[in-house]
């Protein structure tokens, strides 16, 4: 021992109790006992660790018997109040008896019983979630003796899946689209009836008040607002592409797939400019069979308001939105592919018909030479069957005939709404411009003609106008951003969106509809369709100068 206090700091205890004491209020670097003490001061060691581990854990341990008595705990499950103690304890008690009905007595010689642990979920009054598995203790005659108990708060947890199975019911019902209803609506009404789903949705159960989903737009990879709550204008406005850089963090989403949280806008590089007063924003991609068709963003005007929680709620939520969507775009192609098709077996079932009548009328005009009555009376048959094969053929054509009946129409008297009123028209098809053209030029309107959306704004902020008719799909601006230009010049100008059988990719229309979009017309329509939605808003302007 001298040798030993020469090099190093010896501490002598004269007993193991001293001994044990000291280990547990400090740290040597080695121990030297008689070899008698050895054993009992490993066990002591062993125990004291033991007791360390457990009261380290994270989980609530305790031992209870056959009466229920907690016989030890470690000061995790101390820590918990009497109300979760009572539901341990009982739950412990109803274990012993099962383990001891599962578990028969052994002879010594008998292999060990086999311990089979018991799982529970205990609901302390609906405020806090506990998890708990009990493990029977059998002494050597394989008797259950005691019940020990590992209880974990699982509040958290619970709360996150009741929240992920609220935001799931929520999902199915956004991709629930009653046929007997949806029949009933236009597309227009239909996006409506979706947009007032979901922005319900992601208050009540996201408590986001600041967000806009966008669709991407592939013809020009750009990122087109859909539908958006509490973000201004001129955020909206923004032009924003799928791609990484240069076009905010929805263009990096979009393009990367990769939900992005920004905890603090004004250091990150990627964000541009959208909610006032922003702080912090998440934005996650709308993807269906791993295609990115749009994204997600939402803003808040705190720092860090978002963290990993909300970005799992959100991209749960945004796979529903784009099924929902895509959804609506296969109906409005399902009711295009079946116009067509029954436009087409019509026409091919009342040709043979139409030609019987109108063999059937010229042979009996023919025959009935110098009768001029019943011959004035086939050749109106004659007339009749040809107008019938004219609007079959403009019916199988689709949007593209876009003004039905219109070279066959008749002007009335002079209209005083129509006459002098200057109304620019905008559609990429030239057969549409042109028949829209003729068709108001007969009541004397002053018509301008634009061939795309880009030159129809331009046409808007050089000129005046009455009223602006404009297609919704076209190659560069689409319907909603002629909207748009025309009311930023003036918020009285009225605008017509036209589409094809609905179809509307930019989701013009809803956009549109909530700023104050006067009406959408269906291709094909009528004349006198055209006529009426173009005198109900001229009518609805003050007197033009």
């Amino acid at each position: 021992m001298d040798a030993l206090r020469s090099t190093c700091e010896v501490v002598e205890m004269t007993s193991i109790d001293q001994a044990i004491d000291a280990l547990r209020s400090d740290h040597f670097s080695a121990i030297f006992s008689d070899s008698a003490d050895f054993l009992p001061l490993e066990r002591a060691l062993v125990s004291q660790q033991a007791n360390l581990i457990l009261n380290t854990i994270g989980e609530g341990v305790c031992i209870v018997d056959a009466e229920g008595r907690a016989n030890w705990m470690n000061k995790k499950m101390q820590a918990w109040p009497a109300r979760v103690h009572e539901k341990i304890r009982r739950a412990c008690q109803g274990s012993f008896e099962i383990f001891s009905k599962q578990v028969t007595p052994q002879s010594p010689d008998s292999p060990p019983a086999f311990n089979r642990s018991k799982r529970y979920a205990l609901n302390i009054e609906d405020q806090q979630f506990m998890e708990m598995i009990c493990s029977p203790v059998i002494n050597p005659a394989g008797q259950v003796v005691q019940v020990v108990a590992v209880v974990w708060d699982a509040t958290g947890t619970r709360r996150l899946q009741q929240k992920i199975d609220a935001i799931d019911k929520a999902g199915r019902e956004l991709v629930r689209l009653e046929s007997d209803l949806m029949s009933k609506l236009n597309v227009g009404q239909r996006l409506k009836l979706l947009e007032d789903k979901i922005i319900s949705y992601t208050k009540e159960l996201m408590h986001f008040d600041h967000f806009v989903v966008r669709l991407l737009d592939r013809r020009g990879n750009r990122l087109e607002p859909v539908i958006s709550v509490g973000i201004p204008s001129d955020a909206l406005n923004v032009e924003l592409y799928a791609e990484m850089e240069g076009n905010g963090i929805s263009g990096y989403v979009a393009a990367t797939g990769r939900s992005y949280i920004c905890p603090d806008v004004e250091r990150d590089p990627r964000y541009v400019h959208g909610l006032h007063q922003a702080k912090s924003s998440l934005t996650v991609p709308l993807t269906l069979h791993d295609r990115i068709i749009g994204v997600f963003n939402i803003e808040s005007q705190q720092r860090a308001a978002f963290n990993e929680d909300d970005r799992q709620f959100s991209e749960i939520f945004a796979r529903y939105v784009a099924i929902a969507l895509n959804i609506l775009d296969l109906m409005i192609v399902e009711r295009v592919s079946t116009s067509h098709k029954v436009a087409d077996v019509v026409c091919s079932e009342v040709a043979g018909p139409l030609n019987d009548i109108a063999s059937d009328a010229t042979r009996l005009i023919d025959d009935y030479i110098g009768n001029d009555d019943l011959r004035n009376r086939l050749k109106a048959i004659l007339e009749n069957v040809g107008t019938i094969r004219k609007s079959l053929n403009q019916a199988a054509q689709g949007p593209n005939t876009a003004v039905l009946g219109a070279q066959d129409h008749v002007v009335g008297d002079d209209d005083p709404l129509l006459n002098g009123a200057r109304i620019l028209v905008a559609d990429d098809e030239p057969n549409i411009r042109s028949t829209i053209h003729d068709v108001l030029h007969k009541y004397r309107v002053d018509v301008t003609v634009a061939e795309n959306g880009g030159e129809a704004c331009r046409l808007i902020e050089q000129q005046a106008f009455d009223l602006v008719l404009s297609d919704i799909r076209m190659p560069d601006k689409n319907g909603y951003e002629v909207f748009a230009a025309a009311r930023a010049k003036s918020e009285a100008l009225p605008v017509i969106l036209m589409t094809g059988f609905g179809y509307d990719p930019a989701h013009s229309i809803v956009r549109a509809s909530q700023e104050g979009l006067q009406a959408v017309l269906f291709k094909p329509f009528k004349v006198e369709q055209l006529l009426a939605e173009l005198r109900k808003a001229l009518a609805a302007q003050p007197a033009r100068a």
